[in-house]
């Protein structure tokens, strides 16, 4: 019965690691509920097996009724497909070998006490479930956007060992002492394998951070030198105003002496239109969100799009206002791109955002009425100019705990997010 056990813990153990590394399609409760009773059915299995076949038919057939079942389920859910899928699911045979070669050999090493192997499983399995949300799945997840190639090869390293420990080296931990020793051996270099793979995916996440900063650095920097060239055009009109108004107060004086009354006030009057024109808009109090407002506004008005702008921020914020002006750019770059397609006395943009009692944004514009969405709810890009730096908004919201929400509603189509 103790084989049985190790099995059964270890069916449960892996397709529960496999849940951590997995970026669903549906909702966690549906997720979840899936996962847990696919467990159920090959735990099932697995015990029919055994008490059929024995433990030895039963090792040889293991593979084939739960690690099948398990990539066929995890290929139903998973939002990435293919090698990347792979290494999830042989990741998680790899830890539960890790787990099962430490317990079985303090088991072994006990003389056989079954609290010794139950112990040791517990504690295993806690520090290594620990590892696995503290450190590895945050990297895997971020890894699993920015890495496009080369998983096969990774795949291919994890699938030579499964082979050499279930089916090249005979036996089982406990069982004899050359695969008691050797097999456990042969983990210990998986795990200088995997020591590995977690450098190279801390390089690609410092490598992700280092594009992002540019990415922020460069908005920052072109949005600013927007702001500054709109304040100079700003600054020299009024000072061409203010050079001509000698000349302006001359004629006005010479038409209130003819007489002219009404004629020296509509020229007045018309002399601070033209000064009211050179005023400089400003959006808001933080700099960088004033400079992305006044950037993409000027930028819709040139393209001859109507823009309602409605905006009631503080000077400071309680999120990074850089990242936030990213997230603005890319809807209001959005928003204009979508507004292209449509006739200009069509041509709108709304836009409201407020700081109190949190920070609160809704951009909301006309679209031609092709819009889709995935299972997540986001919108998905059907033509170049369309619905780009969603992924951008995606990870502002995951890394804020913020939530965004993206509906079509007619022929508007509008973008929320609450922090």
């Amino acid at each position: 019965m103790v084989e049985l056990f190790i099995m059964e813990y270890l069916t449960a153990l892996g397709m529960t690691m496999v849940l951590l590394f997995l970026d669903s399609r549906y909702s966690r409760r549906r997720t979840i509920l899936t996962v847990c009773g696919t467990v159920v059915l090959v735990m099932a299995a697995v015990a029919a097996l055994y008490r059929v076949a024995g433990i030895e038919a039963t090792i040889r057939l293991y593979s084939l009724i739960a690690h099948v079942p398990s990539l066929l389920l995890f290929l139903a859910l998973s939002r990435f497909r293919g090698w990347r899928l792979v290494f999830q699911i042989l990741s998680a045979i790899l830890f539960c070998m890790l787990i099962h070669h430490g317990a079985v050999l303090a088991y072994y090493l006990s003389g056989g006490y079954f609290w010794v192997l139950f112990l040791s499983y517990f504690v295993l399995s806690a520090g290594v479930t620990w590892f696995l949300i503290r450190f590895l799945r945050p990297l895997f997840l971020q890894t699993l956007m920015e890495l496009r190639r080369g998983w096969w090869l990774i795949c291919l390293v994890i699938a030579i060992y499964y082979v050499i420990v279930i089916y090249l080296i005979p036996g089982y931990v406990g069982s004899a002492r050359d695969s008691t020793i050797i097999k456990p051996a042969v983990s210990l270099l998986m795990v200088g394998f995997y020591s590995i793979l977690m450098f190279l995916f801390s390089s690609i996440r410092k490598e992700a951070e280092a594009r992002h900063s540019a990415q922020l650095s460069a908005l920052q920097l072109s949005a600013l030198r927007s702001r500054m060239e709109a304040v100079k055009a700003a600054e020299s009109a009024i000072r061409t105003e203010r050079h001509d108004l000698r000349h302006r107060l001359q004629a006005a004086v010479e038409l209130v002496s003819r007489g002219e009354k009404d004629a020296a006030l509509d020229f007045l009057d018309a002399a601070q239109k033209r000064l009211d024109e050179q005023k400089e808009t400003r959006w808001c109090r933080p700099p960088v969100l004033d400079a992305v407002f006044s950037s993409y506004i000027d930028q819709a008005q040139s393209q001859g799009i109507s823009v309602e702008a409605n905006i009631a921020l503080p000077s400071t914020l309680s999120v990074d206002e850089g990242e936030l002006a990213i997230v603005l750019a890319n809807a209001l770059e959005n928003a204009i791109h979508a507004n292209l397609a449509l006739p200009r006395e069509q041509r709108k943009i709304c836009c409201t955002m407020v700081g109190s009692p949190g920070v609160m944004l809704e951009i909301s514009n006309p679209c031609t009425g092709d819009v889709s969405f995935d299972n997540r709810g986001l919108p998905v890009a059907q033509r170049d100019g369309h619905g780009l730096g969603v992924p951008s908004i995606s990870a502002f919201c995951r890394k804020n705990g913020a939530v965004c929400q993206f509906d079509l509603t007619g022929v508007w189509f509008r973008f929320r997010l609450v922090l």
